[in-house]
């Protein structure tokens, strides 16, 4: 009569759903890890450009997923109602960074903050940056996927390294006192944005 081989096939069987269980968990702890990492990018677009990034104009050189993105928003913008940018946030699976502290809805949030308080001034300001140049930065852990297109490019720059022409350009869109301060810093600190290469809008805030 021959073995029972039900038996003799068990080991085999449980290591193979170990090692699915390990693989299941791996995944996750990285799909945790990157939304983390896309969820910091704000303090490094502050930094000066990695690798001498070109400073950009125009849509000629966006990736099909930024540029839509960026279209998106300015959808909103030419509407003048805030609510319209709410399509783009939603494209989103994450809500892009827009405070230093939780945001329950973005929406709300801008209509606080904005002087006018309908959000009309936050809508300006997406209107007047995402018409500036922009920069190429490098930020998060993800390597197939760090790219992340910032306007206006001040954000990867040192503002003792702007040319008379790039100061004009910057205080048509920082109120002159708001520069004078930045000048002191060194750096940046007005509103900045910020879209990965794949359209994930990351951040929005100053």
């Amino acid at each position: 009569m021959p073995p029972d081989t039900r038996f003799a096939a068990m080991p085999a069987a449980v290591f193979l759903l170990a090692l699915l269980g390990l693989v299941h968990v791996c995944a996750r702890s990285g799909e945790v890890w990157a939304q983390r990492a896309e969820r910091k990018p704000p303090a490094a677009a502050a930094q000066s450009p990695r690798g001498g990034s070109e400073i950009r104009y125009g849509t000629e050189s966006l990736p099909t997923p930024v540029l839509e993105m960026r279209e998106a928003i300015l959808t909103a913008v030419r509407s003048g109602q805030i609510e319209d940018l709410r399509t783009a946030v939603e494209l989103n699976e994450i809500k892009p960074v827009i405070a230093d502290v939780a945001v329950g809805d973005p929406i709300a949030h801008w209509r606080q903050v904005s002087a006018d308080g309908e959000g009309r001034e936050i809508l300006s300001v997406l209107g007047q940056i995402l018409d500036a140049g922009y920069v190429t930065l490098p930020i998060g852990r993800d390597l197939e996927n760090n790219r992340v297109y910032v306007w206006p490019y001040f954000a990867g720059l040192a503002l003792d390294k702007l040319t008379p022409a790039q100061e004009a350009e910057l205080l048509g869109i920082v109120p002159a006192a708001a520069v004078e301060e930045m000048r002191k810093g060194g750096r940046y600190t007005y509103y900045k944005l910020g879209i990965a290469a794949d359209g994930t809008w990351h951040f929005f805030l100053r």
